[in-house]
């Protein structure tokens, strides 16, 4: 494998480039929070990113964009299945009081019924490249042994979904250092992503959908400005900014819990304005819910008319517990009639194991016990940095076993996937550039938009490139130890 340019770069050369990329991510709104200072937030740096686009084989992008629909249509299925969600997490629900509380929203819509049969789906699915053959030789910006390489799924992410545009962002960037350093035709090797165009397309087919002018689309965030909030806004104002007329707002669970109105016909209202869609760019973690306040919100969005995006079968759909038995031979088949469907989904999946309790549960402990660095346990959370890795994952089921055994069943356990390792330097702020071992995370987003078996709108929406240092560890450009990044095909 050819890399972009050799490496490392001459010093003078690196600082040039680091300084030009800097400013030019900057320019082009490449931004995020850094902190505050006397209890305020808007301190802005530019959001770290890698210097060079990373070498990714395009047959696996190519593999990964096509199998992105099929992904899409199986969250819906899965989503409608009552019968096989409440197997899948009855376990789960019993130990876990998150998923708990979430999966009791869900029983009472259903009860209910269901007031809004149409579902909004902004989905992501992670992957890395797996190299599990070889991973002894290390490329210089390129990728080792390349034609061994796998396409190896981490999760699909059904509820806040990010990174949309600056996926977008982070390629101009990236065209800018390699016309600098000279590369011809890098235009031809940087895909063109739409991520924040189908994003946005999804939202006005909804709001469309809904069927008011006059209706506003929510956005759900966290009480206090977090550090992507400008990824946030820049998919809130670019949609007001093409379609005038449409409004969106953000309100928090608990300003939603106190402002917000269900009206007899389950229509949801807000300072006055009509709710078309409400998009949950919170909501996905414990932490989110501090009071019962925030629940009460959670439930009264879910019972009402606006579309929601996610819905709560949709972000039960998306936990690890369902990808695990989705995974188990004869499943997908349940959910996917197209043999060639089932194949490419398949294709994609890494070993997942239960620790539900009993034989299978035992044996999977027993395995992971043996050699915990071959595996990764995952509990059922989104957001990042939640994953325990190694002995850690020895010394959890040894605690575990110590107090109530039980509690097991609210992790699954995958196989350690072995991505391929390149050389990269990394940008953040206040840190001088250093050349060092890391691996990238392709996701590829998805937008669905269906009622019942009627599909209105199901594509393949752009992608996003993540890349972490070789010291492992899990989590997002916010959260963990990752970096921007943006494929170069090869």
């Amino acid at each position: 494998m050819e890399p972009v340019v050799p490496l490392p770069l001459d010093l003078s050369t690196l600082d040039s480039l680091t300084q030009s990329a800097k400013d030019y991510a900057v320019l082009n709104g490449l931004t995020y929070l850094t902190g505050g200072q006397n209890n305020t937030s808007d301190l802005v740096s530019f959001a770290p990113f890698a210097l060079l686009p990373s070498p990714v084989p395009r047959a696996l992008f190519v593999q990964a964009r096509a199998v992105q629909k099929d992904f899409n249509l199986l969250v819906h299925r899965v989503s409608h299945d009552r019968a096989f969600l409440s197997r899948c997490l009855s376990s789960v629900v019993k130990v876990d009081n998150f998923t708990a509380s979430l999966f009791h929203i869900y029983e009472q819509v259903q009860e209910e019924g269901v007031t809004q049969p149409i579902c909004l789906g902004l989905h992501r699915s992670d992957y890395l490249l797996d190299n599990t053959t070889n991973n002894d030789g290390v490329g210089t910006n390129g990728v080792t042994a390349c034609r061994q390489l796998q396409l190896k799924q981490t999760e699909i992410n059904t509820i806040a979904a990010a990174g949309a545009g600056f996926g977008e962002k982070i390629a101009r960037v990236h065209k800018h250092v390699l016309n600098l350093l000279g590369v011809a035709d890098a235009y031809k090797h940087i895909p063109e992503n739409r991520a924040l165009d189908s994003q946005l397309d999804g939202f006005v087919a909804a709001w469309e959908q809904y069927g008011s002018q006059k209706a506003i689309i929510v956005f759900v965030v966290e009480e206090e400005r977090c550090r992507n909030v400008f990824g946030q806004r820049l998919s809130e104002f670019t949609v007001m900014e093409r379609h005038p007329g449409l409004v969106v707002k953000r309100y928090s669970l608990r300003q939603i819990a106190e402002d917000a109105e269900l009206k007899s016909d389950k229509t949801l209202f807000i300072h006055g304005s009509e709710v078309a869609v409400v998009y949950f760019r919170a909501g996905y973690s414990p932490a989110h819910y501090p009071t019962e306040k925030e629940w009460s919100a959670r439930l009264k969005i879910e019972r009402s008319r606006a579309i929601k995006c996610p819905c709560i079968s949709y972000h039960l759909a998306g936990t690890k517990k369902v990808q695990q038995e989705l995974a188990q031979p004869g499943v997908l088949e349940r959910f996917l009639e197209d043999p060639k469907a089932v194949s490419r989904v398949r294709a994609t999946f890494a070993g997942q194991h239960t620790l539900e309790m009993g034989l299978e549960g035992d044996r999977t402990v027993q395995m992971v016990m043996r050699s915990p660095e071959d595996y990764v346990m995952k509990p059922q959370r989104e957001g990042g940095g939640n994953n325990i890795y190694g002995e850690d994952i020895r010394t959890v089921l040894n605690e575990l076993m110590q107090k109530d055994f039980e509690e097991r069943t609210a992790y699954i356990v995958m196989d350690l996937i072995c991505p391929a390792v390149l050389q990269n330097y990394f940008i953040r702020p206040g840190d001088w550039p250093r050349l060092q071992d890391s691996s990238c995370e392709l996701g590829i987003y998805g937008v669905f938009m269906a009622e019942g078996d009627q599909v209105f709108h199901n594509k393949q929406g752009g992608h996003y490139l993540r890349t972490n240092g070789s010291s492992g560890g899990d989590g997002g450009v916010y959260v963990g130890n990752a970096v921007l990044d943006s494929p170069y095909l090869v």
